[in-house]
């Protein structure tokens, strides 16, 4: 995602697209966020999904550490910013490692009915 204010304008037409693919379309939607998820990909579509997905230990957040000490003059606690903290207060779905993404996404697809869940039923 790029930074500066043609992208921070982005941010809601991207929102609003989203809505119309999620609310008109009936489609399903799965955001995975990876380390680092900062800015307004967490403002935006981000955390926009059916289902959230977060890998270990990634860092998210909307702004950085210092930033928000400087802004707010409060200090944020060492890992806060982390998905397991995050995970922890409700953020968004599951953890998971990379290398188990792929069966779990294939789980929630077949769960949504997406794919058969047998080769055998396919007609």
């Amino acid at each position: 995602m790029q930074e500066g204010s043609l992208s921070l304008m982005q941010m809601a037409k991207i929102s609003s697209a989203l809505y119309n693919y999620q609310s008109n379309k009936k489609l399903f939607y799965v955001s995975i966020l990876t380390s680092p998820t900062t800015g307004g990909v967490t403002a935006s579509f981000g955390m926009l999904g059916d289902i959230i997905i977060a890998e270990p230990n990634a860092y998210i957040a909307f702004a950085g550490k210092r930033v928000i000490e400087q802004t707010l003059n409060k200090t944020v606690p060492d890992g806060s910013q982390e998905a397991e903290y995050l995970f922890h207060k409700g953020l968004f779905d599951p953890i998971v490692p990379r290398n188990l993404l792929k069966g779990v996404l294939s789980e929630l697809f077949h769960l949504h009915g997406f794919f058969h869940l047998n080769k055998n039923e396919i007609k």
